[in-house]
């Protein structure tokens, strides 16, 4: 279990994210256009994977932004932000901020990538969704660089990140 903070108020996770050095646990997420998409739909590219609570909010919109003008367009890294939203509300957030070529991804029908990657959260407001992180993996899906950011309302180390690719 990993302690963060919301707005300096403690809460926890209910792990730790993939290591460094570990295999990324597959998953099952769903795509604006209601696809079910897993590890394997993103085979022989680096991944760099923007974990966010809601793109609703100021900073996860703001992380989305960000990482689709600094990652996105290589050919061989497939940038995903993963949130608890609704499809169709990725889908209007990605169109009315330009956003093409990061992919928004759902956990509207598996809730186990919270759990595989020790990021949904396990107490306060937030119970139930995902804490903010970043997770780059290499074209084996091996990780090479994990951020859990300790405070919610923060955003992550972009530089950092984007180095790992």
């Amino acid at each position: 279990m990993a302690q963060i903070t919301l707005e300096g108020n403690p809460i926890n996770t209910i792990g730790e994210l993939p290591a460094v050095g570990s295999q990324l646990p597959d998953f099952k997420l769903v795509d604006k256009d209601l696809n079910d998409v897993s590890l394997a739909s993103f085979k022989g590219k680096k991944k760099l994977i923007n974990i966010v609570p809601s793109l609703d909010t100021g900073v996860c919109a703001a992380s989305t932004r960000k990482f689709d003008q600094l990652a996105g367009g290589r050919d061989d890294v497939v940038v995903l932000t993963v949130s608890a939203d609704l499809p169709f509300a990725l889908g209007r957030f990605c169109s009315a901020e330009n956003i093409d070529k990061v992919q928004a991804l759902s956990m509207m029908r598996d809730r186990n990538f919270g759990k595989d990657y020790g990021v949904l959260i396990t107490d306060g407001p937030l119970a139930g969704i995902n804490s903010r992180a970043v997770v780059v993996a290499d074209e084996n899906d091996r990780v090479v660089h994990a951020e859990q950011v300790p405070e919610i309302t923060q955003e992550p180390d972009y530089d950092k990140a984007i180095a790992a690719l």
